[in-house]
């Protein structure tokens, strides 16, 4: 059904409105969520239920928005805790990440083994770009110094490599 992701929007901002209303009309509600939920865990939250409704909907591309949604939830949410708002710097590159794992429960969901490899490279990609950028900004100094430098060699190795191995699986 090609309005599947029309009809999961239209679902999501029902029950998001549906939500307010309920917790406006009864205070013990949003007493209740207050307790149990900061509101970057509302981000992570309304990723779930996109994620709900994609596999509700038989809709399993839907994994990767709400990977993303619930992932910047989690970042925020790790800002907050620790107070660390200046790790945007870095943290950026993990969206890219979360698209990657969007993409590998979308295929774990029926979109194909094709969707799992490629959601897993994206992983590669973001976790390598991550480290690097960590490391630019002082964050992470596993690898000292040269970290970025050494990082992008490899990540140019692994690239290089995976190439030749594709292309050596086509021939035989």
């Amino acid at each position: 059904m090609k309005n599947r992701g029309q009809l999961a929007l239209g679902l999501i901002l029902i029950l998001l409105g549906v939500w307010f209303i309920a917790q406006q009309q009864v205070p013990a509600l949003k007493e209740w969520v207050a307790l149990y939920m900061d509101w970057p865990l509302n981000i992570v939250a309304i990723g779930g239920l996109i994620l709900l409704i994609g596999i509700l909907l038989g809709a399993p591309g839907m994994a990767i928005p709400a990977s993303i949604v619930a992932g910047i939830g989690g970042i925020l949410y790790y800002q907050q805790a620790y107070n660390d708002y200046q790790s945007w710097s870095y943290m950026w590159t993990l969206i890219i990440g979360f698209i990657g794992v969007g993409q590998v429960l979308a295929g774990l969901l029926g979109s194909g083994r094709g969707e799992i490899a490629s959601g897993l490279n994206t992983i590669v990609v973001s976790a390598v770009l991550f480290v690097i950028f960590a490391a630019i900004f002082g964050k992470l100094t596993i690898l000292g110094s040269f970290g970025p430098s050494i990082l992008l060699i490899l990540l140019g190795l692994w690239i290089i490599a995976r190439g030749l191995w594709r292309g050596r699986r086509k021939e035989g």
